[in-house]
């Protein structure tokens, strides 16, 4: 039933648009901006042919990157456009064009430029030929598209930018230097036109056109009589640029044309993990209810008999530690400040899932979805420092200054760091993707004027009311001893075990998200990574609390980190998973690797900590209640 629900809410969304920009209408001869964007990698695995030795970069290039060689505008240098945080963040570097469109006005083979590439500027665009490089263009908000056909699906979506080259069956790299350019508009009035789609088909084109300003139709009309434009080894190559535009009618309206771009890869992969890890959740409930249900009831029940007939009363199982149970942990600061970042990624996180879900983050306002999460989990550093020192006072810690401090600033500032650290690498790549001065600058500014005064009130709050969590067995002030351990309840081995549910609730989900990250696809299944996500909550939970179960069981009271690391274990999985997306041996450079790896290690870092706050969080509560239903002297 909740299925269906959110499934009836995702269909109700489509009936509306959320683009967070107004449409455009045009009048016949207006001026259409065509504006270019970072050229980035495709899937290397379906762009290079059947060369299996083809090496690829993972970072983006400015358009105008000098070794490019692609047209500047006429006017000057290229202006660079506005962009939100988010959009910055993830490397877009959008600026304006040499072409020259007006709205229903065809036009046929106009020559933008000639560029002479360099041997040593040839070697390299080949190197981004073969790596699946693709043209981000912009056209009334729209990705410039390339018309794709799924094989799995047999169904035929616009699939966002298209490759700077192409590659023959002999694995020649030919590079694009003809544009033909399909606009797709609906007419609403007379005289009132909207964009609706954006295509384009590169060609290959080893001819020299004249400068002519009607145009140089001849030179683009059967294109197959011209052989594919190839770099001279030998000398410098000089190439021309030229394109061709074309306006086509569409039946589609505003509100919908973004429908054709968005596209659910590999469906019955998604629905068939869906509905596997919704069957293994449902028998983990089984499991954990038969444990709460009838193997603690009898527990509790043994525990609260008292036999006359015996004179001493012993104590076994998990009722034997309850004088050490609350016993502070081993770095009881550190724990606490980690469990409140991960309630604040937890938070940020199920938020803005949500809000995509209900067609609140529109594709066409680009970046919104980045700017978003930022902006949430600023926000949402109050709820990070109450449960950080809420837990904190639980333990007994007498610092709640410094617990104050640690918060905002131990995980944000880490995460801060590796962002410089790894930015220094783009910018010595010369990638588009590094992050200018001034970006920087304006996070650690929102950092400190919005969350960490959120974070300040949190703490303050948590002192206040540092109640409800109340201990319901005094604490010995010497530990007892913890016997040994059997080998399947060593810390290694069950968290080996745990976490390969969490992450195989997900791993599909990943898969998808990485591809979006790393190879510019437009990733919009909200609907399946919802219910991932809340598969993965569930099972963290589920699983953690029954790894604790059994660990109090052979009386061992250490539960808060094994309780932490068992659930977050899932995140080694998600690292060891992302070597398999993309093989080392396959990044070109030591900068690819590092970046790759860098980034991995880093989203793993944030989903340790996330997971392991749920498992954390919930194992408290858990120990809490069995611990307040026993009777003790």
């Amino acid at each position: 039933m909740l299925l269906l629900y959110f499934l009836c809410l995702i269909s109700t969304a489509q009936a509306f648009y959320l683009p967070g920009v107004a449409p455009t209408t045009y009048h016949a001869n207006d001026d259409i901006q065509l504006l270019v964007n970072h050229i980035t990698p495709s899937n290397i695995h379906s762009a290079n042919g059947n060369d299996k030795n083809t090496k690829t970069f993972v970072y983006s290039f400015d358009y105008y990157f000098p070794k490019l060689h692609f047209c500047k505008p006429k006017n000057g240098e290229p202006q660079a456009q506005s962009e939100s945080l988010g959009s910055i963040i993830f490397g877009d570097r959008i600026y304006n064009s040499p072409f020259e469109i007006k709205m229903l006005e065809d036009k046929s083979c106009v020559k933008l430029c000639t560029s002479t590439y360099s041997q040593s500027d040839a070697l390299f665009f080949n190197k981004l030929i073969r790596s699946g490089y693709y043209h981000n263009w912009i056209i009334d908000g729209l990705p410039a598209a390339k018309l794709v056909r799924d094989q799995k699906t047999h169904s035929d979506f616009y699939g966002s930018g298209f490759p700077i080259g192409l590659i023959d069956e002999q694995n020649m790299a030919y590079m694009a230097n003809h544009f033909d350019i399909r606009i797709e508009y609906h007419q609403r009035k007379e005289d009132e036109f909207r964009i609706v789609g954006v295509s384009v088909e590169p060609y290959s084109l080893s001819r020299k056109v004249p400068d002519n300003e009607d145009g140089n139709s001849e030179y683009c009309e059967n294109v197959d009589k011209y052989s594919p434009l190839l770099f001279d080894n030998g000398q410098d190559t000089e190439v021309d640029f030229t394109y061709s535009v074309t306006f086509e009618a569409s039946d589609t309206v505003w509100a919908t044309r973004w429908d054709k771009y968005l596209h659910v890869y590999d469906p019955k992969i998604q629905w068939f993990s869906l509905i596997n890890f919704s069957l293994i959740v449902l028998c983990l409930s089984m499991v954990i209810g038969h444990i709460l249900v009838k193997t603690l009831r009898n527990d509790i029940y043994k525990y609260n008999t008292i036999d006359l007939d015996d004179e001493i009363q012993e104590e076994s199982g998990w009722k034997l530690v309850h004088t050490d149970i609350f016993r502070a942990p081993k770095r009881r600061m550190l724990l606490s400040v980690v469990t409140g970042s991960g309630a604040q990624l937890f938070l940020m996180t199920f938020t803005t899932i949500l809000f995509a879900l209900l067609g609140l983050l529109s594709p066409s306002n680009r970046g919104a979805l980045s700017t978003v999460m930022f902006i949430l989990y600023a926000l949402f550093g109050f709820v990070g420092s109450f449960v950080s020192g809420f837990l904190y006072k639980f333990f007994d810690g007498d610092n709640w200054k410094l617990n104050m401090v640690l918060t905002p600033l131990l995980v944000p500032g880490a995460l801060f760091l590796s962002f410089v650290g790894l930015n220094f690498f783009l910018i010595f790549a010369g990638s588009s993707g590094a992050i200018p001065i001034g970006t920087m600058f304006s996070i650690v500014v929102i950092w400190f004027v919005i969350s960490i005064p959120l974070s300040v009130l949190g703490s303050l709050f948590s002192v206040k009311f540092n109640r409800g969590l109340s201990k319901p067995v005094k604490t010995n002030q010497i530990p007892r001893q913890i016997p040994g351990q059997p080998f399947y309840l060593k810390l290694p081995v069950i968290s080996a075990f745990a976490g390969i549910f969490p992450f195989g609730s997900m791993a599909v989900e990943i898969y998808f998200i990485y591809s979006s990250i790393w190879f510019n696809r437009i990733y919009y299944m909200f609907g399946f990574l919802f219910f991932c996500f809340l598969l993965m909550t569930i099972t963290c939970a589920l699983i953690t609390v029954l790894m604790t179960y059994y660990t109090l069981c052979f009386e061992n009271y250490r539960w808060q980190w094994r309780s932490f690391i068992v659930s977050g274990s899932c995140a080694a999985y998600i690292f060891i998973h992302s070597l398999f997306l993309i093989k080392l041996d396959r990044l070109n450079g030591f900068n690819s690797v590092v970046l790759y790896l860098g980034y991995s290690a880093m989203v793993s870092g944030l989903v340790f900590i996330l997971c392991g706050s749920i498992g954390f969080i919930c194992s408290l509560f858990f120990v809490k209640k069995i611990y307040s239903e026993i009777k003790v002297d």
